[in-house]
């Protein structure tokens, strides 16, 4: 039966049993909307949460919520196409960065009260460089979240053999009902439980497909034999001048692109991530979260890079012949591998992580919309009632939006590679602008206006140079990491000039918006628990940076 399956398209056959899972995990999905709706009185409330959710809640929300397509089928995708190199996204593509937002960022987005990233740019450059940030942001992740839709229709069409279309719909329905019952408690609830469903359907999985592989050692062998010695490591090949590993870049691009530009512009500036810190009860609290959830987020490659790694020694054939993509890696597996019930337990984790993904970014996406474009520029001083009403229909634009880059998405061959050309895009020239900004008070507000939209235009020139002359970069994926850093020295280099040609704002403007200018209140709400030792931030950053260090020796 195996061996049948490896051979034939993806068609998940189903039983009662499984259905079952299935439609109880949706049954739940919604009732937790309709808890949360009735939390919601405010607009703060809708958007935030009311900014009172404890630190391990928002925690596991902040790490569930990038467990959407990118990290199940984008990372599984890069373990059968580039192989344990896709442990850079994690060891020092995502935790050293969610670090830093713990400890330098966090407390000056939290300190000054705003309500999202764009609206702390407003508050640091003011006018012209939010209403840019605003736009580029609602921009961004509605095409993102057709890429989360995209993947869970993946998923329904091999299910139940809908076309392509009518799953997008039915996908779409159910993450369009739970958070415009519930706003933003919905989908942190809704993340919570959706990271147990995904680790308990993934874990399944693993253990089985290396099982059938003949354990550790016989996946290794298979993928010496089928894709080669370098496919097991990390670092190998990427000697300047020497460039030979499967990414296409060397190490100072992997450095300076992936682990600094891209991975520090996604999780300290993007707010589909950040929100969740945003709506933590306190500064300990929202300082806490990204480093609560860096300690899962350095074991996550163990049930996703490896069945990249399982597939492409499996069914590697049929990725070179084009019958499979590589983002039908994990689907595959499944079929391939899981009984009934097992298979349910797997495709409901499937499922709910790409509802969590999709959540995230809608649930960011009407926050932008309603306070930094509708309220700031459109509708100002109107009742909070208002706003509230205003955010739940910005939520259905958001889904409605998002079908229509779900068909974009469609026609990527490796989704996380489309990814990070969007992060490229619009979050490092971001990082660019903020890391300027908090740390040279010099900074004005037309360097920022102007390196951001130079920071935005020229990785765009970039993607299209390569489009054109696909010669220009070993590989795609090595493309966005010289286009992140192509972007972020525009930013630097434009900020400066034109800065240092126009006119500063006063000091007395910056309080708690540079680095040593004014006081941030660090314990602002703090309750007695927060002063334990194993809460302390610091530790808690230590750590996952050590065990960064210790989880790359094997894989040198």
């Amino acid at each position: 039966m195996v061996l049948a399956a490896a051979t034939n398209g993806i068609r998940l056959e189903l039983g009662w049993v499984d259905y079952l899972m299935i439609i109880v995990y949706f049954a739940v999905v919604i009732g937790i909307g309709f808890t949360a709706r009735r939390q919601v009185r405010t607009s703060m409330d809708f958007f935030l949460s009311g900014r009172s959710m404890p630190a391990w809640i928002t925690g596991l929300a902040f790490v569930s919520a990038n467990l959407g397509a990118t990290e199940i089928l984008g990372m599984a995708a890069n373990g059968a196409q580039i192989g344990m190199a896709t442990l850079h996204y994690y060891l020092i593509g995502a935790v050293p960065a969610m670090v830093f937002l713990g400890l330098v960022m966090m407390p000056f987005y939290y300190g000054s009260k705003v309500r999202s990233v764009p609206e702390f740019m407003l508050r640091r450059f003011g006018k012209a460089p939010h209403l840019v940030n605003a736009i580029a942001f609602a921009v961004s992740n509605v095409l993102i979240a057709g890429i989360n839709l995209y993947a869970m229709a993946i998923v329904i069409e091999a299910m139940l053999g809908w076309p392509e279309w009518l799953a997008i719909l039915v996908s779409a329905a159910f993450v369009l009902a739970y958070i415009t019952l519930g706003g933003l408690s919905s989908a942190i609830y809704n993340e919570v439980m959706q990271f147990f469903v995904i680790i308990a359907g993934l874990v399944p999985l693993t253990i089985v497909g290396l099982h059938r592989v003949g354990g550790w050692s016989g996946l290794t062998e298979a993928i010496e034999q089928t894709q080669g010695v370098r496919h097991l490591q990390t670092w190998a090949g990427t000697g300047i001048g020497d460039v030979t590993n499967p990414i296409g870049a060397n190490w100072l691009a992997i450095v300076l692109g992936l682990g600094f530009v891209l991975s520090f512009g996604y999780w300290t500036t993007n707010f589909t991530e950040v929100q969740r810190a945003f709506s933590a009860k306190n500064m300990s609290a929202a300082r806490r979260t990204p480093l609560i959830a860096a300690i899962p987020k350095l074991f996550i490659p163990f049930i996703v890079v490896i069945p990249g790694l399982i597939a492409a020694a499996v069914v590697g054939n049929q990725f070179a012949s084009g019958e499979l993509t590589y983002n039908d890696a994990i689907p595959k597996l499944i079929q391939m591998y899981l009984p009934t019930g097992v298979l349910g337990i797997a495709v409901t984790g499937l499922l709910a992580s790409f509802m969590a993904g999709m959540a995230a970014n809608v649930s960011s996406f009407n926050t932008v919309f309603t306070y930094d474009i509708w309220q700031r520029y459109i509708k100002p001083n109107m009742p909070d009632l208002h706003y509230l009403q205003t955010g739940r229909w910005v939520t259905v634009v958001g889904v409605v939006v998002g079908i229509g880059t779900a068909f974009l998405a469609a026609q990527a061959g490796n989704i996380m590679t489309y990814m990070q050309t969007l992060f490229s895009f619009f979050n490092a020239p971001l990082f660019g602008v903020f890391i300027l900004g908090l740390l040279w008070k010099r900074m004005t507000t037309q360097g920022a206006l102007w390196g951001y939209v130079l920071g935005i235009v020229t990785p765009t020139i970039t993607w299209i140079a390569y489009l054109v002359n696909p010669e220009l970069f070993s590989t795609a994926t090595a493309e966005t990491m010289y286009g992140a850093i192509i972007s972020f020295v525009t930013v630097l280099v434009v900020g400066v000039l034109v800065s240092l040609a126009t006119k500063p704002k006063d000091v007395s403007e910056l309080g708690g918006l540079v680095y040593g200018v004014g006081k941030i209140d660090m314990t602002a709400g703090a309750v007695a628990t927060d002063t334990a030792w194993y809460r302390s931030p610091a530790l808690l950053g230590t750590v996952a940076l050590v065990l960064c260090v210790a989880l790359y020796l094997p894989f040198l």
